[in-house]
């Protein structure tokens, strides 16, 4: 070990105090050691340290920081190099504000758009993700800050997220869940990874002997530490087995003593936790530094990296309709400029990742500055609570009328958005499709500036001439969007997801949410474009598309060993980005595949009229599937194509190749072929998902006959046997009610509704610890008297307990 001598002077209270967390953000040192503390944040699109009271969903003040689009941004941008700029633009500002460790990127793949926290995720593909996620990594940790790529694994829904078990095949887990927490470790060297709160297959993912000791320590050879999410930690001791270092937020001496115990009872060796403390150890010597730390950031960093956002927001934006090139805006035009959005922006999604930005522009704003305000008038025409205002769409409607043309500002307002509840439904707001359909009848020059992290559907589509979507577009997306519709930069993103025609062509919709014990992932390696692709499904707008104010021709395909090369000449009158992608296929198989799948891609920039010839070296996966039987990536012989195009349907230029490789005849039945085959999985059976698990298929629903256990939610409590708890549950729920009907969901609440009973040891600082939960849940299940003795009993034993162990002495 790195530092045996350090450790042989340290208690074994020390020691097992070392796993968790000294507070909410911080972990523990010890200065007669010279063992530093660290300082950890939320950061997958902005630093979010806070000033005052800690807590780890967003809802206190916290410091100034740079707020850049979210990854569902910068997903469309398809750009490496700008992934990388700003993992170094968070670094250096972690590294101003005394932040250690960033709490991002959010590497989970977008299985299902109702998913509240799609905007902090890339991508509903796995290489896209992987190659963003391993850019912000680099870029973070070139500051001498450490990334932390999370939810590792499975993590698609925020309902109950803290008990549900994610049921998923191999094959689906390794080509579509893990590549991009495998690129982090093996190309970012990411120093800590995030564990997920769900179970996968029936483990916890901070105790997961397949994910964490398997595949992340002998398979990839992570040299790093994993860190639970805030109230992760289930078993303690096990975590620390399988090779979890860090539980957070802190649990005081409660934490502490979960692992001392074990180790005198011999369920935990005390040369495991010495290797723990070892590697957690050389990952807080890495990172601690002598830096002067200051509470807000320097004059240059700001302007810098507000620079930074508005290139991000510029290069994130998807141009999905230009009937007749309405795009962009001629400046003698009369505008009418409509909606919330254009005076208070859409650019962030609410929960853990919620900035405070340095400096916020709407397009309102950014309006009064331009010499062009005698031609530009501006509407609310509907606020965020969904709901009609006649006063202000007629207002709106009649500035419509004698506009030339119309900007209305919509999309998902914060409350679809936010980390702790999923959507509902992928309807778009009522009140704005109104508004919307409003305006198009009295004038057809509509353009729509759409806001949002995940698709919607889009009823009114073929009433417009124009829609551009920002996403969420950060800090400066109010420059940024009118410099794109006025023509001073041509839109260059594509979409990083699918766009359905609505939600029940998703092809996770009959399984989405997991409502009870379960999430069922029943439609294996087919999420997002696989599925549409290969079923042959419409779509609204298909994955990687994205237009231009500009045209590109795409010729000549050449194939040398594993270099892919082709001529791209822009046949237009802008210069522009063009983001070719290459997508590979193979039409005669003895298992069930996509029709392609993305394997490379690469913007280009080329002047009006210029062309240039574009060489792209195929990755080693690119004719790789994971076989389950072998547990190997192998590639199944036979001939294979290769297609460039600009999107995931529209391939400009093919060429075949033939590849050696092993015969998978037989490797699936014939049951599973017929389903899987055709991408039939909307209605999957029990018997054919347990088939290609392996396992016996878990129980959905909770068996209500069964006493209520620590790993059971607060919201099962409804047919608890104890009546004051049903009651707590009709408390909780009505107030829940009541703040959703009110258009600003209350998260703690949200969280405390979906928490389990064990996280109450987790998240409270020490004030509790298991045996007091185990009591609670005593009471629960009524034996109220009996229960209220324990918790009292077990709160007083704690509170002298801690009293007397001195954590940092």
């Amino acid at each position: 070990m790195k530092h045996q001598q350090i450790i042989d002077k340290m208690t074994l209270f020390e020691k097992a105090a070392l796993m968790s967390g000294k507070s909410v953000w911080q972990t523990q040192d010890y200065k007669h050691l010279n063992i530093p503390s660290l300082f950890l944040s939320d950061g997958p699109h902005g630093i979010r340290k806070q000033l005052g009271s800690a807590d780890h969903l967003g809802l206190n003040k916290s410091i100034e920081a740079t707020c850049f689009p979210t990854a569902a941004s910068i997903a469309n941008s398809w750009d490496e190099d700008l992934a990388n700029r700003i993992g170094q633009a968070l670094g250096k500002e972690a590294r101003e504000l005394g932040v250690n460790v960033i709490l991002g990127p959010g590497l989970n793949i977008k299985r299902n758009p109702l998913c509240g926290r799609n905007f902090e995720y890339f991508s509903e593909d796995p290489y896209l993700t992987e190659r963003l996620s391993v850019e912000y990594v680099k870029g973070i940790q070139s500051q001498g800050v450490a990334a932390t790529p999370k939810h590792y694994a499975v993590n698609s829904q925020e309902l109950r997220r803290m008990s549900n078990d994610s049921v998923i095949d191999e094959r689906a887990l390794r080509e579509i869940y893990l590549p991009g927490f495998e690129a982090a470790v093996k190309e970012g060297k990411a120093d800590f990874i995030m564990t997920a709160y769900n179970r996968v297959n029936g483990d916890y993912a901070n105790e997961h002997p397949h994910l964490l000791d398997e595949i992340l320590y002998k398979e990839w050879g992570f040299e790093g530490a994993v860190v639970t999410d805030w109230g992760g930690s289930n078993d303690h001791v096990e975590g620390v087995v399988r090779g979890s270092h860090l539980e957070m937020p802190g649990t005081g001496v409660a934490g502490a003593l979960e692992l001392t115990q074990a180790v005198t009872e011999g369920r935990l060796s005390e040369d495991i936790l010495n290797q723990r403390v070892d590697e957690l150890l050389d990952i807080i010597f890495k990172l601690a530094h002598e830096d002067t730390v200051s509470d807000q950031l320097s004059e240059v960093t700001v302007y810098e990296h507000h620079q930074l956002a508005y290139e991000a927001a510029i290069k994130s934006a998807v141009l999905l309709k230009n009937h007749q090139q309405i795009l962009p805006i001629s400046p003698d035009k009369q505008i009418a400029i409509v909606g919330d959005f254009a005076f208070e922006p859409r650019y962030q999604g609410s929960g853990s990742s919620a900035v405070n930005p340095t400096q916020l522009e709407s397009v309102a704003a950014i309006i009064d500055k331009t010499d062009a305000t005698n031609n530009i008038q501006l509407y609310k025409g509907f606020t965020r609570e969904d709901k009609i205002q006649e006063e202000l769409v007629n207002e709106a409607v009649a500035g419509a009328k004698v506009a030339d043309v119309v900007i209305i500002f919509a999309g998902l307002p914060e409350i679809a958005e936010s980390e702790g509840m999923d959507r509902d439904n992928m309807q778009f707001p009522r009140n704005q499709q109104h508004l919307i359909e409003k305006i198009s009848d009295v004038n057809s020059n509509v353009v729509v500036v759409l806001s949002g992290g995940s698709p919607v559907e889009l009823p009114w589509v073929n009433k417009v001439s124009g829609i551009l979507h920002t996403y969420l577009a950060g800090q400066a997306s109010g420059q940024a969007i009118w410099d794109l519709l006025t023509g001073k930069h041509s839109p260059s993103g594509k979409l990083n997801e699918t766009y359905p025609l609505t939600y029940q062509e998703v092809p996770s919709s009959m399984y989405y949410p997991g409502k009870e014990a379960t999430s069922e992932y029943k439609e294996s390696i087919f999420v997002g474009y696989r599925y549409y692709d290969t079923a042959g499904i419409p779509v609204q707008f298909p994955f990687g598309y994205g237009l231009s104010y500009s045209k590109f021709a795409y010729l000549d395909i050449q194939l040398t060993d594993s270099e892919l090369s082709f001529r791209l000449t822009n046949i237009g009158n802008y210069a522009a980005e063009e983001i070719t992608q290459v997508y590979v296929s193979k039409e005669e198989s003895a298992i069930f595949r996509s029709a392609k799948e993305l394997v490379a891609f690469k913007k280009v920039f080329l002047e009006a009229g210029d062309s240039r010839l574009v060489t792209i070296t195929l990755p080693q996966r690119s004719f790789e599937f994971y076989n389950p039987v072998t547990k190997r990536w192998e590639i199944e012989a036979g001939v294979y194509t290769i297609g460039v195009g600009e999107s995931s349907q529209v391939i400009h230029l093919s060429t075949k190749v033939t590849k050696e490789g092993v015969d998978l005849t037989g490797l699936y039945s014939q049951t599973l072929l017929a389903v899987y085959r055709e991408a039939n999985i909307k209605n999957v059976s029990d018997d054919v998902f347990e088939e290609l698990i392996g396992y016996p298929v878990p129980d959905k629903e909770w068996n209500t006959q069964l006493p209520l256990s620590a790993n059971d939610t607060l919201s099962q409590m409804y047919y608890a046997k104890s009546g004051l708890a049903r009651n707590v549950y009709r408390v909780m729920t009505y107030f829940l009610n009541r703040s959703i009907a009110k258009g600003k969901p209350n998260l703690n609440l949200y969280f405390n509704y979906n928490m389990t009973f064990r996280a109450m040891a987790k998240m409270t600082g020490g004030l509790m610890n298991q045996k007091m939960v185990n009591e609670i849940v005593r009471m629960v299940n009524g034996h109220f008297w009996s229960g209220a003795k324990g918790v009292t009993s077990a709160f007083f034993e704690n509170r002298k307990i801690t009293k007397k162990e001195q954590i940092n002495e």
